[in-house]
């Protein structure tokens, strides 16, 4: 029986993680002329500063030539810079725009406004320490490998 209540939980956990994760998606009107992969590209580039494409197809699980698609209106927007391998002048090195990371910073201010917004008005003081408290059980999950 606690089997079938954890699975159950588990269950619930997801699809509201995934509602909220879709919600989000939506409240950031900077990010809607761009994909998802778009976005998530730009995070990864934010995170490493510097990437090959074929790295970045990889990370995002694409092939290179949808990640040269993801790149080509990327680099048509003006938010990244593309710059020759000082070791191998065959590659480029792709990195965010000064452009492409205040429009990061953006689609994230967007976002978590919007979380705070509804936080604060759906939400008790108590429930806002139960959401408090969940970021860190949560994060534990998210790490287990």
């Amino acid at each position: 029986m606690d089997d079938n209540k954890d699975i159950q939980f588990a269950s619930d956990l997801r699809n509201v993680i995934t509602r909220l994760i879709k919600k989000l998606r939506k409240q950031s009107p900077t990010g809607s002329q761009l994909s998802l992969t778009e976005r998530s590209t730009m995070a990864l580039l934010d995170q490493n500063k510097k990437m090959l494409p074929s790295e970045l197809a990889a990370a995002e699980m694409i092939t290179n030539q949808s990640m040269s698609q993801v790149l080509n209106h990327l680099f048509e927007l003006g938010y990244i810079i593309r710059t020759a391998s000082t070791t191998d002048k065959r590659k480029v090195n792709i990195s965010l725009s000064e452009l492409g990371e205040s429009t990061l910073l953006q689609f994230r201010h967007e976002r978590n406004e919007w979380l705070a917004n509804a936080i604060a008005i759906a939400c008790t003081p108590e429930e806002k320490k139960v959401l408090q408290q969940a970021i860190g059980a949560l994060s534990k999950v998210i790490d287990l490998k």
